[in-house]
């Protein structure tokens, strides 16, 4: 599925999908559980949540046994890709210059940040160069 045909999770739905990519396949029990970790949530609410998910096609639900386990249908880059893809159209207009701006201008970057930055660009320019 290319990631601009995935469905846009919701913020309740991305916080069950952090659990899903970092433990797996997990019961509706164990996410709850690691919500709550968090902030309290119901297990009907979750459980709601999660057959909601199923329906989008964000969450795949494996019913062979009496304990539905679910596991994340989207990967999480590709999600990451979506959403940080539609930030940038809606708050800067479609400008990553202007959301690096933005991002280094309100945070202060490490020398290793700064560093990490510039191995970037550094690489994309020389792709471009190979181009």
């Amino acid at each position: 599925m290319s990631y601009t045909n995935i469905p846009k999770p919701t913020e309740s739905e991305l916080e069950i999908l952090h659990v899903l990519w970092e433990h797996g396949p997990s019961s509706v029990r164990f996410v709850n559980d690691k919500l709550n970790e968090e902030r309290e949530i119901g297990y009907t609410t979750t459980l709601k949540l999660m057959q909601i998910m199923a329906d989008k096609g964000l969450a795949l639900r494996n019913t062979e046994s009496r304990t539905h386990i679910y596991k994340a249908a989207v990967s999480e880059a590709d999600t990451q890709k979506r959403l940080l893809q539609k930030f940038v159209d809606t708050a800067f207009r479609g400008s990553a210059v202007k959301l690096v701006m933005q991002a280094l201008g309100n945070h202060q970057a490490s020398p290793k940040e700064l560093d990490e930055i510039k191995a970037l660009i550094e690489k994309m320019e020389s792709e471009d160069d190979d181009q």
